[in-house]
This record gives structure tokens, C-alpha cells and sequence, in this order.
């Protein structure tokens, strides 16, 4: 089921890197003071410079463990890695169950502002939209990245250019 939605998700992430067509999603406006310890920082991304909290609707999938998460990430990474156009960012998962998604930009400005971190949030909204899993658990024009992100159990996205910028939404 895993691979399934990973890999409808991919079929249309080759075309992540064209201007974004859907909305951003929002996360709850409300901030969130980072993790005392984020062990993270300094390795994959900078100390965020945006924090925010996001309470999703959706409840977690059964089955959605750390072995499915991985399963999910690696199958969106290959997607990127051999897609017949360059995708600006990496994809990978990171934590003790494979809980935290990152995302890193591969080239010089790019994801650096977070107007750009949303606008392939967006892009990955749509794709989850077309998702036949999505649509399956969801209205899908009602639910977002994140929920899909809250369904499959992750706790926490990070997008960041790799130099100066980071964003970071705990889902919960």
C-alpha cells in the first residue's frame, strides 16, 4: 500500500520543480520554540528560522511504521533521483522511527526563503491530492502535504536551502 502511494506520488513529482499551481498549505499560524535539542542542526540543515506547529484533522494510519516511512521516502527519492528532469531538492527521513522528513535544496537558492519551501509544499499537495490513497482516506481538496505527512506518522517536516535557511513544522 506504502509503495503503491509513494510511487503515484512520484509519477507526478517529476514536475515538481515547475511553478507551483495549488495554494500553499497553511500550517496553523501559531509558533513553536524549536526542540531544546535538535540533533539535526548543524549536520542536515541550519537552526530553523521558522518554527510552526501544525494540528492535522487525519489520524495516523494502521500499519504506518517506521519501516513503511522509509519505505515511502525511499521510493519518492528514487522517483526524484531518476526523473528525466532535474529536481532542485533531496527527500530523506531522519529520527529513531524514521519520523522527521527532510528536504534539502541541492543548488545555490534554492528553498531559500519561505515562499519557496511553500510553493513545493504546495506542488507535493497537489501530487498527494492525485494520489488514489489520498482520495481513498481523505477529501482530498480539503486535506494537504501534512496530512498525508500525519497519516503516515511523521512528526515533523524540515525544508532548508543546506546553508543558511531552514524551515521546520512539527505535525501533530
Amino acid at each position: 500500500m506504502f509503495k503503491k502511494l509513494a510511487a503515484c506520488f512520484v509519477v507526478s513529482m517529476a514536475f515538481a520543480a515547475l511553478p507551483a499551481l495549488a495554494q500553499p498549505a497553511k500550517p496553523a499560524p501559531a509558533a513553536a520554540t524549536p526542540a531544546a535539542e535538535d540533533k539535526y542542526v548543524g549536520y542536515y540543515y541550519p537552526k530553523p528560522t521558522t518554527v510552526e506547529n501544525y494540528t492535522s484533522p487525519m489520524q495516523m494510519i494502521a500499519g504506518a511504521e517506521r519501516q513503511q516511512r522509509v519505505q515511502f521516502v525511499t521510493v519518492v527519492s528514487q522517483g526524484t533521483i531518476q526523473s528525466a528532469y532535474r529536481v532542485p531538492y533531496a527527500v530523506f527521513v531522519k529520527g529513531d522511527k524514521a519520523e522527521k522528513l527532510i528536504i534539502v535544496g541541492l543548488q545555490p537558492g534554492e528553498l531559500n526563503s519561505i515562499y519557496r519551501v511553500r510553493a513545493i509544499l504546495a506542488n507535493m499537495t497537489t501530487m498527494s491530492r492525485l494520489s488514489p490513497f489520498f482520495q481513498e482516506r481523505t477529501v482530498a481538496e480539503d486535506a494537504n502535504f501534512y496530512d498525508l505527512l500525519k497519516m503516515l506518522g511523521f512528526t515533523q517536516l524540515t525544508a532548508t536551502d543546506g546553508e543558511k535557511f531552514a524551515y521546520q513544522v512539527n505535525v501533530k
